[in-house]
């Protein structure tokens, strides 16, 4: 869909802006909100982080709004950087971008993309939220990578596939309907 460098930046940028948000809240809801409340005794896992002081990252802790902001940093420049371009040459690959059907490549490109940045994502984290008060242990930073990695992945397929992308390609068509409305027209300017 984004047909220049500026709209995919755009498109880039809509798409990280759900995704950690969506992310943050898988990670510390769903899959560390029952330790949370356990370890600290409070009743809910908002609860739980501000008994705590924030969520552990880094060594320390550190407010959910930096967790969000700092995740955004490294997602956004790994998506723009690796995550887009390489899922593009990727899908390419398997599919003819002119001869396949659009729903089809694009689909080809959200499972590259979620095959490419899960594992990226993942790994980044691994070492953001590692244990250092034990020490540092290349096994235990790839043990925990793995770890991340069979609980993101599933999360990150079926978000992105059949939640995110829909919604950020609906409002990445409403921000930009000039340009599609005068890309569709060009064909058939052309066959006039």
């Amino acid at each position: 869909m984004p047909r220049n460098q500026f709209q995919r930046m755009v498109f880039a940028f809509l798409t990280v802006v759900v995704t950690v948000h969506a992310y943050v809240f898988y990670s510390l809801y769903v899959v560390n909100g029952g330790t949370l409340m356990e370890v600290t005794g409070a009743d809910s896992v908002l609860g739980a982080i501000q008994s705590q002081g924030g969520v552990y990252m880094f060594g320390k802790m550190v407010p959910i709004w930096a967790v969000v902001i700092i995740e955004f940093i490294c997602a956004y420049c790994l998506e723009v950087v690796v995550g887009s371009p390489a899922s593009f040459k990727l899908a390419s690959k398997v599919f003819n971008p002119r001869e396949t059907h659009p729903v089809l490549f694009e689909t080809a490109i959200i499972c590259a993309t979620v095959g490419i940045m899960c594992p990226a994502m993942s790994f980044l984290a691994a070492f953001m939220y590692y244990p250092y008060y034990n020490g540092f242990n290349i096994v235990t930073l790839l043990a925990n990578w793995l770890k991340l990695v069979c609980f993101n992945f599933p999360f990150a397929f079926f978000t992105q596939l059949f939640f995110i992308q829909p919604l950020i390609r609906t409002v990445f068509k409403f921000l930009f309907s000039k340009d599609i409305a005068s890309r569709n027209t060009e064909p058939t300017a052309m066959a006039d």
